[in-house]
């Protein structure tokens, strides 16, 4: 999952850790004027998708993208081997507490009913003043920039809640996500607990 791209807006530009001229210098990602629901988003291909927060009616969207994702793709974003969403975990994870959750997804409304393509989430913790982030963007919509996309939402939400540092563990094999968080500005840790990953992890 290649998503290391521009992402820049008709309206206002959300700030992002520095980086230098050749970092996100592919084509753009377009943002559309925002509805009264979300946003409208483009991605490089023109295809287009609503950036909204998650919601409890989108249980059913995310159970059928999870049936849609290979095993390599389950055990990036979950780091271990799932065959199914369980009932309760789709539940908890369509229904999040504002207070030290944060979710945004992507959705597909060209088709109907309309599927979820991509999600980003964080969870807070409000001791250490630091959120754990995940991001899953459905394998045919990678390469568009909808990682970095959801990304950028994340780190710009933790700032407006003034949270010191946006972390998570990634798989050493998931070279592209290591890539984008690598060009965002994050920092790898050891991870000597969880074989085969690393923490990566951004000040804010």
């Amino acid at each position: 999952m290649d998503m290391n791209a521009a992402i820049d807006y008709d309206s206002h530009r959300a700030m992002l850790p520095p980086r230098s001229n050749e970092r996100f210098a592919r084509p753009r990602l377009i943002e559309l004027p925002r509805p009264a629901k979300g946003e409208r988003v483009q991605a490089h291909d023109g295809r287009e998708l609503r950036l909204r927060h998650i919601e409890p009616g989108d249980m059913a969207a995310l159970k059928r993208q999870f049936a849609r994702l290979s095993p390599e793709d389950i055990r990036r974003r979950f780091l271990h081997s799932m065959s199914e969403l369980p009932e309760p975990m789709a539940q908890r994870l369509c229904r999040i507490d504002p207070a030290i959750e944060t979710a945004f997804v992507l959705m597909d409304e060209t088709v109907k009913p309309a599927e979820l393509r991509g999600v980003g989430r964080i969870y807070v913790d409000e001791a250490a003043n630091s959120a754990e982030f995940s991001v899953l963007v459905e394998p045919s919509w990678t390469r568009q920039g909808l990682g970095a996309l959801l990304m950028q939402r994340l780190v710009d939400d933790c700032r407006r809640r003034g949270l010191h540092e946006i972390w998570g563990y990634v798989l050493l094999e998931n070279r592209p996500m290591l890539q984008l968080c690598k060009e965002l500005g994050f920092k790898r840790r050891p991870s000597p607990d969880e074989p085969g990953t690393t923490q990566i992890a951004l000040q804010l």
